[in-house]
């Protein structure tokens, strides 16, 4: 059932495409696409606080997608639209309704992908961890994987009947900046970047209002969490050492941020995978952190 489960303390939240290809049909199996297109800024005076354009993945999977599986629309549906800062978490009464739309419900198993990044996936596995659900999975390497193999693929539309999705909230997956500011020069608090080196660095890559990162933060991309020719996350050894070389493991609290909260979601999705039980992800990110000059900020 999973994927490199061996020294995974979570392996059931990964699953392999040979286990979900012969489970697709059980009656209680929910599978989406999670895609969001990221292309940079085209207009260079925008692009200095809003560096990416997003768009849905929405068409993408319409032309196909895993058998059976049904579309989550992060941009759409999973974002507070009252937020001027992309992807916030939406209102748990936002988020049940939209999963229960999707035909999520509290007994279902869910198994999210993305034919695009990793990163959009582990977004929503996150987002149902923090309004407590925990039967849900990624699939390991994702679409490309899939189509690599040269399983089915469908351009059917989904037909998920409608769910009944209860949230019950983790106070503790999401933090402001307030208490990221606190954690500043906290020797008991490890606050991860996930965004790639050279922007960590300050040195180049997009930037969000200031070039660099939250003053001690210490840098695990989002990339470096994969392997380069699956897109399947690295085995829980290799991932392990990654987190425990820039201080995790010693940590009592582990701060993860990106950009606006999606990079962040996969290296948490990784921590907790490993059993680092004391992770929370800043939603706001270096969306919020950046625009903000009273924010502690460095380069290298």
């Amino acid at each position: 059932m999973t994927a490199n489960g061996k020294g995974f303390e979570h392996p059931e939240n990964l699953v392999e495409t040979d286990w979900l290809a012969r489970h697709l049909n059980d009656f209680d199996m929910r599978v989406f696409d999670c895609t969001v297109s990221a292309k940079m800024n085209p207009d260079p005076e925008l692009a200095m606080t809003s560096p990416f354009v997003f768009e849905s993945g929405r068409t993408r999977f319409e032309e196909g997608h895993i058998p059976g599986a049904g579309f989550i629309d992060l941009l759409k549906d999973l974002s507070d639209k009252t937020s001027k800062l992309p992807f916030m978490v939406p209102s748990a009464r936002h988020f049940a309704d939209a999963l229960a739309k999707c035909g999520v419900g509290d007994d279902t198993r869910v198994i999210l992908y993305s034919t695009a990044e990793p990163i959009w996936a582990a977004r929503v596995w996150w987002m149902l961890r923090a309004f407590g659900f925990d039967n849900a999975a990624i699939l390991s390497g994702g679409w490309a994987k899939w189509t690599a193999e040269g399983r089915q693929v469908s351009d059917k539309p989904c037909t998920y009947a409608l769910g009944h999705f209860t949230t019950r909230s983790r106070a503790d997956a999401f933090v402001g900046k307030d208490d990221v500011l606190a954690a500043v020069g906290d020797e008991n608090v490890c606050t991860i970047n996930a965004l790639p080196a050279p922007v960590y660095a300050g040195t180049g890559g997009p930037v969000f209002g200031r070039k660099g990162r939250i003053v001690g933060s210490v840098s695990v991309p989002f990339g470096s969490l994969h392997d380069p020719e699956t897109g399947a996350y690295l085995p829980a050894d290799q991932l392990r050492r990654k987190f425990e070389a820039v201080g995790a493991g010693n940590a009592e609290r582990i701060i993860v941020y990106c950009g606006s909260g999606v990079a962040a979601s996969s290296d948490a999705f990784a921590l907790v995978s490993l059993g680092y039980e004391n992770v929370t992800v800043y939603d706001a990110s270096m969306s919020e952190w950046g625009q903000d000059a009273s924010l502690p900020m460095e380069t290298d």
